[in-house]
């Protein structure tokens, strides 16, 4: 059954802090999602990975324990619950665990408290302070777009929000707006670039020109020590509306969550108007499907 897309919807991006307790992670999690939906957030997007500390700084075999079955999986179901009891749309960032795979994954949970299925992170990146590849199977799910009640959600994680296919992908798939959740900080300082903070708010908001479509992002903030690294956490997390403009933006301390109500009839307006979807030409991206840009046949 389709559902109708509302007109106007209101987001919430969380921007939050991260201890290597799990417990206190949710607990806290729980609390600025209720914030929010207080505030009037139907759809509720917390950070990548906020159960637990950055791990992926370090290549340790311990940290393996983390990740969890979906099945009996120790607080999906918690906020299954308080989806329900909210009214609200929570994309719920998580460690999979699926026999002897390991996924950086996500699940939309529906106002109702339904799970409307997973996403498991497509681009896995590997470098100084950010070795996922070491942790993580490549995602084999495909991009995922959801018909929630409050609109179709499109959703990648952190390494994600690089690739124009991600968002491109899960416009033409339908959805009515894009969410980020991530981990993003500081890198050694060999790599470490002054304007990174800035760099990964400009990789999105070009996803939100070239597509006129919303994007709200919600990252950590504060500072993990995990072995003997430590990464700082930019937060900044924010809510670009379909033109590319930043009409909700946090800095690097604060916590909590991030409102703005989306006016998604007149962003649905405006992208057909600009003929982005209608001046396509698929039949000459050949090269998109290729790693060195040379289209072979036969």
């Amino acid at each position: 059954m389709t559902r109708p897309v509302p007109d106007t919807v209101t987001l919430a991006v969380i921007q939050m802090h991260v201890t290597d307790q799990l417990q206190d992670n949710v607990t806290r999690a729980e609390a600025h999602v209720r914030d929010a939906a207080k505030q009037g957030a139907q759809v509720i997007l917390l950070p990548e990975l906020f159960e637990n500390l950055y791990f992926c700084q370090v290549e340790r075999e311990d940290y393996f324990g983390l990740a969890h079955e979906i099945e009996g999986h120790p607080f999906i179901g918690r906020f299954q619950n308080l989806a329900r009891e909210l009214g609200v749309v929570l994309p719920l960032s998580y460690f999979e665990r699926a026999g002897q795979a390991h996924y950086n994954s996500l699940v939309c949970i529906d106002a109702d408290g339904e799970l409307l299925g997973n996403y498991r992170k497509t681009h896995i990146p590997d470098g100084p302070g950010y070795e996922e590849k070491y942790y993580f199977n490549p995602g084999d799910t495909g991009f995922k777009v959801w018909p929630t009640r409050y609109g179709r959600v499109g959703v990648g994680i952190c390494w994600d929000q690089w690739y124009p296919e991600t968002a491109r992908v899960m416009m033409l798939q339908g959805a009515d707006f894009l969410l980020y959740p991530t981990a993003i900080g500081s890198e050694p300082a060999e790599v470490e670039s002054p304007n990174s903070h800035h760099m990964w708010q400009r990789a999105m908001v070009g996803h939100a020109v070239s597509n006129s479509s919303y994007v709200g992002a919600a990252n950590r903030i504060g500072t993990e020590t995990v072995g003997d690294l430590n990464q700082t956490y930019y937060g900044h997390s924010f809510i670009s509306d379909y033109t590319g403009e930043l009409v909700a933006e946090f800095g690097e301390t604060e916590e909590g969550p991030l409102l703005h109500a989306l006016n998604l009839a007149e962003a649905r307006k405006f992208r057909a108007g600009m003929g982005f979807f209608r001046d396509r030409r698929p039949e000459l991206y050949g090269p998109l499907l290729t790693t060195d840009g040379v289209t072979r046949r036969g």
